[in-house]
């Protein structure tokens, strides 16, 4: 159906902005802190997609798509550089409120310690693949920035709603990458999948919602911070 991959976007959406009007957790009230680092994260993340579709990293499957395109990129893809941020970020407000409980900070360090070590090791023997080293050097920088320099406290809350997320991950990638709608270039991962799900999509998801997880945070601080 040519409209399946717009369909998707529109279901990851649809309950957290229909639940963001909640009058427990008001999410609605932070929409203006999310738009700003949705814009930033999606120019990075989209630049690399384009140039991957371009040489043929991953390629979109017609027969799921509308055809509307802009820089190459299906409608639908730039869409879901939107709706699945905006989703997460949902997941992550919900459990601030409803979750008092969180990681402990020396776990939360280490989780980002054997994270980057994993990232390290896998560019050393991956490197010529391009979709494993971009998803791994990504990652793997901007949590050495966030966990070594910045020292962002938000982090151990973090790790738990990527938990939480891979619940709707499994079911959205696992519906991309089983139509097919997404279609992968082997020669360009390490090969191994998940059911259909390629191992660096994890990743992929991680970096694409820690940054904009850390753009939200940094825009309520800001905010808070100019109210005195």
């Amino acid at each position: 159906m040519k409209y399946s991959y717009l369909l998707i976007n529109f279901l990851t959406i649809f309950f957290p902005i229909v639940l963001s009007f909640d009058k427990r957790v008001q999410f609605y009230k932070t929409w203006r802190f999310i738009w700003p680092g949705m814009l930033i994260t999606g120019l990075v993340f989209l630049f690399w997609d384009v140039l991957f579709t371009l040489k043929e990293i991953w390629y979109f499957n017609d027969n799921y798509i509308t055809g509307i395109k802009l820089l190459q990129l299906p409608l639908e893809e730039i869409l879901f550089f939107l709706t699945v941020p905006f989703a997460c970020i949902f997941i992550y407000a919900c459990l601030n409120y409803y979750v008092k409980w969180q990681l402990p900070k020396t776990i939360s360090t280490a989780i980002s310690t054997m994270q980057i070590t994993l990232s390290l090791v896998l560019l050393f023997f991956y490197h010529d693949r391009w979709y494993t080293l971009i998803t791994f050097s990504l990652l793997a920088v901007i949590l050495i920035w966030l966990e070594f320099v910045k020292k962002a406290p938000w982090l151990p809350r973090f790790y738990l709603t990527y938990l939480v997320s891979l619940i709707p991950f499994y079911v959205v990638n696992g519906l991309l990458t089983s139509i097919p709608i997404v279609l992968y270039n082997n020669y360009q991962n390490i090969g191994i999948r998940v059911g259909t799900i390629p191992f660096e999509d994890h990743f992929y998801s991680m970096a694409l919602l820690v940054m904009n997880v850390g753009f939200y945070e940094y825009f309520k601080k800001r905010r808070s911070v100019a109210n005195g």
